[in-house]
């Protein structure tokens, strides 16, 4: 097996904030693994720098991987030895088991959701579309030219939260939304406040995170007991080793398979959570279509989808699943096995100096 990686500048439409920071670039890191009959399979890391992972973490973790080690016919020994590298370095292992995967589904002549038994009903799922904290301006010509999907993601979680739905609202007046506070409300009294508010609204469907990942359980379980909408876990569900505690503090979770480690922990992640009563969603970053591809793969076990993320760029390199009107397709893709995405740019390099911040 031969693997090589390189980043890619992604250049986002609109000035992207939420409660941790701003940005207009961001580059996320590709790999490809090469099997010696010629077999390749693609895979994408976008790192968070919420948990200390940058384009350097990540590919100083390939820098460590022996490629000899990995294998399309055998993805779960290929994690194994991933996982006994590092403890951490998640976007790093989640982009090799998407390309292992890719890889696995080609020889298998099938696409990933059918590799996993999942399947993957065209024309069904809604993704929903995500509108960053800005000026009520901005927030409304984002409104509108988000015109054609019919679920909005709000970011939340500064003082002006009130003037940002209002905003939305003055060009929007019954779009159905979810809103993220990224953990903005720091307190749980100041958390029901917000909630009670945004209930009455009428049209918001639940709240991601509302309070930081480290507020204590009892604060959680309160809000919990009085929260007027349903309560997702974000920052506070990676894997499926977190469900206790989101079973006992939250309604729902959002799986990200930069948080998880690929598509595989993906999946065990949402089954998990579906098995312990848990409403599901599966979200994303600031991605390319390779990572979004790769999370739509997995849409059968979600109640809810916000894989958006290379919606919010002007040069997204790769194509693969579409979301026309928010509805998720594959049927435009030329790729019919594994990720089903192909390149459709010429690569082109990255700057080693571009901002990087959290993002979705």
């Amino acid at each position: 097996m031969k693997l090589k990686f390189w980043r890619e500048q992604l250049q986002l439409a609109n000035t992207w904030t939420i409660a941790r920071g701003s940005t207009n670039l961001f580059q996320v890191i590709m790999v490809q693994l090469a099997a010696p009959d010629g077999v390749t399979g693609i895979g994408e890391a976008s790192p968070i720098r919420r948990y200390h992972e940058s384009p350097d973490t990540v590919e100083a973790f390939f820098q460590r991987v022996d490629p000899s080690q990995l294998s399309f016919s055998d993805v779960a020994a290929s994690m194994a030895y991933l996982n006994s590298l590092s403890s951490g370095d998640m976007s790093a292992k989640c982009a090799l088991n998407i390309a292992l995967l890719d890889g696995a589904g080609k020889i298998a002549r099938k696409p990933i959701y059918d590799l996993l038994g999942l399947g993957f009903r065209d024309q069904h799922h809604i993704t929903s579309f995500s509108i960053g904290i800005d000026t009520p301006a901005v927030i409304q010509k984002k409104v509108l030219a988000a015109e054609q999907y019919p679920v909005l993601k709000l970011k939340v979680g500064v003082p002006g939260d009130r003037e940002i739905l209002a905003a939305l609202r003055a060009v929007a007046p019954k779009k159905a939304i979810r809103v993220d506070a990224n953990e903005g409300w720091k307190t749980k009294e100041e958390a029901l406040s917000r909630l009670e508010w945004l209930a009455s609204d009428g049209h918001v469907q639940f709240v991601e995170q509302p309070m930081p990942q480290t507020t204590p359980v009892a604060d959680l379980l309160w809000l919990k007991e009085r929260s007027p909408l349903p309560l997702f876990a974000d920052e506070s569900y990676h894997t499926a080793a977190d469900i206790a505690h989101c079973a006992e503090c939250y309604h729902g979770v959002n799986v990200k398979l930069v948080k998880t480690g690929g598509v595989s922990a993906g999946f065990a992640a949402l089954k998990t959570a579906r098995q312990s009563g848990l409403k599901t969603m599966i979200g994303c970053m600031i991605e390319t279509s390779v990572l979004i591809s790769a999370a739509a793969h997995l849409a059968e076990l979600c109640d809810f989808l916000d894989i958006d993320g290379n919606l919010l760029t002007t040069n997204d390199p790769y194509a693969g699943v579409t979301a026309g009107g928010g509805i998720l397709s594959f049927r435009s893709a030329a790729e019919p096995f594994g990720l089903r995405t192909n390149r459709v740019t010429a690569p082109v390099a990255a700057a080693t100096a571009a901002p990087q911040t959290d993002n979705i």
